[in-house]
């Protein structure tokens, strides 16, 4: 097997381009068991994910989680699929048509596409594309404004591994995290904004409840920042939002096996709040810049029942960023400040390309 990828033709005279891409966790292909056996595999094979000795990790995974996960896991896919497909899916390729559509507004010729993680449009798959129509230099987003090792990190492995296998390299950079990006907090405090204007605001028995992904808490004992930069991001909303402490929690859903995870849990304080007369519960999610499983099935869904059946009266969930314009301008400024020092604002000018060409054939260029 050759080392590297095979080389995309070569036309000399041909423009250098500038290429963003949005990369998201991933989706699987259909709300199906066997989608799910596919995308959980690859998901949880990521050493980067789940930090347990790879033997004995990979009987727990192939021996039980892949014969009884799928199934439980696709019929709750099936309660959030969209028309289009995987709400993430297509949440986030309209933010890349939307964001594509803005900096071209702002002067700026490039291309912007999105890639998943884990499944498809894989991050090879669409390096290689990029690549192959001309892209000399690529933006790698994560979608994922606070920084974990599991997510952001795995990014990058990813495309560094696609570049290891790559003769002639793009030059490549990455966003790191954009959790206290002034536009990014400031879309975050209009949707909420939007939802009280609709709603009405939070009376003296109601909270705020802000929803974390959670991790592992060996992840912070071990040096990962994600745990900060949420409880960061939290504290700033809540800054904008004039809310007193009391009035609102930082919470981390989505506990997967029986380790101690970030705490406090999100469901068990929901039952708490509901038993304790809260009356009204509203929840963001503001490390979820795309509506998905997590917001619209176990936030959307499992969250109003455990707070309700607890003995509360109200719940809300508070949609993500999705499309929402103040959130598209902010990653547009995000994508600007990263993009700075590389010519994605100079025309194509077609005499100095096909001077180029031609003094490359002089030298015995073919094409």
């Amino acid at each position: 097997m050759p080392r590297f990828l095979q080389e995309p033709p070569h036309r000399h005279g041909s423009p250098a381009s500038t290429a963003v891409v949005l990369v998201n966790l991933g989706t699987p292909e259909a709300p199906t068991g066997s989608a799910l056996k596919r995308y959980l595999g690859q998901f949880l094979s990521d050493p980067r994910v789940v930090e347990i000795p790879k033997p004995l990790w990979w009987l727990i995974l192939n021996g039980i989680i892949l014969n009884t996960r799928p199934k439980k896991s696709a019929a709750k896919y099936a309660t959030v699929w969209m028309e289009q497909g995987s709400p993430l899916r297509v949440h986030t390729e309209r933010q890349a048509k939307l964001l594509k559509g803005l900096l071209g507004q702002r002067g700026h010729h490039l291309t912007v596409t999105y890639a998943m993680r884990y499944g498809s449009p894989s991050v090879a798959d669409v390096l290689a594309h990029l690549k192959a129509e001309g892209a000399s230099r690529i933006l790698v987003v994560p979608m994922y404004p606070q920084y974990a090792a599991s997510t952001t990190a795995t990014v990058v492995d990813e495309a560094a591994r696609w570049l290891l296998q790559t003769r002639n390299q793009p030059e490549m950079r990455f966003i790191r995290n954009f959790h206290d990006h002034p536009g990014y907090l400031a879309a975050l405090e209009n949707t909420v904004r939007r939802h009280w204007q609709a709603h009405g605001s939070l009376g003296d028995q109601d909270r705020l409840l802000i929803s974390f992904h959670g991790l592992p808490k060996r992840s912070l004992d071990l040096g990962d920042p994600y745990f900060c930069e949420c409880h960061k991001t939290g504290r700033l909303l809540a800054e904008r939002l004039n809310l007193k402490p009391e009035q609102y929690q930082i919470c981390f859903q989505s506990r997967f096996g029986k380790a101690e995870w970030l705490q406090p849990y999100t469901a068990p304080t929901l039952h708490t709040w509901g038993s304790q007369g809260v009356r009204r519960v509203d929840v963001i999610c503001p490390g979820f810049t795309a509506d998905c499983l997590e917001t619209l099935e176990e936030i959307a869904q499992e969250g109003r029942d455990d707070f309700l059946k607890a003995g509360g009266q109200e719940y809300h969930y508070i949609p993500a960023l999705n499309e929402d314009d103040a959130w598209i301008n902010a990653l547009a400024d995000i994508a600007e400040q990263h993009l700075a020092g590389w010519s994605t604002k100079q025309a194509i000018d077609p005499h100095a390309l096909e001077t180029s060409a031609r003094e490359a054939f002089k030298f015995g260029a073919q094409t």
